[in-house]
């Protein structure tokens, strides 16, 4: 059970890290299965989870921090959600999301696939993950509040469960002393 962890976090830091690098799955091996991804209609479930937290941790300046591919991999490991989501599919999933945002209209092509691919259950669960992910590196600008304004959009969400979420997580990463960062 231990390795299966070890490697989900392996292909998601891996993934990501080729994302932060620029190495989009646009470039190299691979960029069949990505490109077959991207002009599908429709995604997994798991694949538009994934999604979800790439274009969160994306928002502020286009790469993704050491803190939040942690946070991903230990979600990914741990919520009941990804069981039976192997290291491939994550990695798949993860270049699948950085490619699409590379596209023209790749925010709102994604925005789309993961609203059609999420039943309402699954979207309070994509906005709990995206959350999950924004408070992983406890600075929020403003391009990170516009895409968890966006996505709770895309997941057509109602005030009071945004809020609910939003409440639940700030509880969750709460700091001892109220100036440490």
């Amino acid at each position: 059970m231990w390795r299966a962890a070890v490697r989900l976090a392996l292909a998601l830091a891996l993934a990501l890290a080729l994302a932060r690098a620029g190495w989009g799955a646009l470039q190299g091996g691979g960029s069949n299965r990505t490109v077959s991804l991207l002009s599908r209609t429709a995604l997994e479930p798991q694949e538009a989870l994934v999604c979800t937290m790439v274009l969160v941790a994306a928002a502020e300046t286009g790469g993704i921090t050491d803190r939040e591919i942690g946070v991903m991999a230990t979600l990914v490991q741990t919520l009941p959600v990804f069981q039976h989501f192997s290291a491939e599919k994550l990695q798949h999933a993860a270049d699948a999301a950085v490619a699409l945002l590379r596209e023209e209209e790749g925010l709102t092509h994604a925005g789309r696939l993961i609203r059609d691919t999420l039943e309402p259950r699954l979207r309070e669960t994509a906005y709990t993950l995206a959350c999950e992910v924004v408070a992983a590196d406890r600075v929020h600008g403003q391009p990170i509040l516009q895409m968890l304004d966006f996505v709770a959009g895309e997941l057509r969400l109602d005030k009071l469960t945004i809020a609910a979420i939003e409440r639940g997580t700030r509880a969750r990463y709460q700091r001892l002393d109220r100036n440490a960062s």
